[in-house]
């Protein structure tokens, strides 16, 4: 009798452990991570997703990305998959307080280069193949370089230009470097602020503000032609080297680098000396919007 309890307690105890290692198994939760990657080498793309090439009345630069942020994003099947028909894994919050619906600027997470952006927990995701990934892109921070002529002498200086290129934002305040700009108001896409980084004297701090033209921004989608994307969006899409596979039953965590092209995205009209940017010399600038998107896992 006293060998039968001991094989008894001996079961109940072993079930105890596989059960609770089970549970334990079952409860855990993981994760498809989104991650920015700022590349001035990859591939410059047109709005349709084609190589461009910087037209010769112009020139461009690759600006150096600090920070930026996204509206949207969405996994999708096939080319053939309509904007919102895939699965949509994150939206902004939005907001009427400057009158039209808009993107909620102060609720935005920001991100750099190599940092995670967002976080999805992988059975939020449907099962399935994805094939394209498509990122609304709402705001970006970066470096440029400039050069001014004071009284005959040339100073190259550095700026930085805070860029909302989402369709429609609505901004209380934001900084650019080291200033802030009150706006209290609705911006749609294209408009910026832009800092030009203390020097001394002759060139004092200078801060100022614009507006793009409409659809100056591009916004490469290189399945227009069977899945397109609203004017004034910019929700840039990109082709997985091979499609990404959700499981039905996850066992590990995804992370996903969304390799952003920066190769000369800041373009202007070369009115001055080629290739340097001098807007007091009657250079315009005419695109400030991202250059394809590739993503990897």
């Amino acid at each position: 009798m006293k060998n039968i309890l001991l094989v008894i307690l001996a079961l109940t105890f072993t079930s105890t452990i596989f059960t609770s290692c089970k549970k334990d198994k079952d409860d855990t939760v993981y994760y498809i991570h989104f991650k920015f990657k700022f590349d001035s080498t990859q591939a410059r793309l047109n709005n349709i997703g084609e190589p461009s090439v910087i037209p010769s009345s112009h020139s461009a630069q690759s600006p150096r990305f600090n920070k930026m942020s996204v509206h949207y994003v969405e996994l999708a099947q096939t080319a053939t998959t309509g904007l919102g028909a895939g699965k949509v894994l994150y939206k902004n919050a939005e907001t009427t307080a400057g009158g039209d619906n808009a993107i909620d600027f102060s609720q935005s997470t920001l991100a750099g280069n190599g940092e995670t952006f967002l976080s999805v927990p992988v059975a939020e995701a449907a099962a399935g193949t994805y094939q394209y990934l498509r990122v609304s892109l709402a705001y970006q921070n970066y470096d440029i370089n400039l050069r001014v002529n004071v009284s005959g002498t040339d100073f190259d200086l550095t700026g930085t230009l805070a860029s909302f290129i989402g369709y429609n934002t609505y901004i209380t305040t934001h900084k650019i470097k080291d200033s802030t700009v009150s706006v209290y108001d609705d911006k749609k896409q294209g408009y910026w602020g832009f800092e030009l980084h203390p020097f001394g004297f002759p060139i004092p701090n200078y801060v100022t503000t614009g507006q793009a033209p409409e659809g100056a921004t591009t916004v490469p989608n290189p399945i227009f032609a069977t899945s397109p994307i609203p004017q004034g969006s910019c929700v840039v899409t990109g082709a997985f080297s091979s499609p990404l596979t959700i499981s039905a039953t996850p066992d590990r965590d995804i992370t996903i680098t969304v390799s952003l092209s920066v190769n000369k995205s800041f373009e202007w009209v070369e009115n001055s000396n080629p290739d340097y940017y001098e807007p007091l010399a009657g250079d315009t600038v005419v695109d400030m919007g991202i250059r394809g998107l590739v993503p990897m896992y």
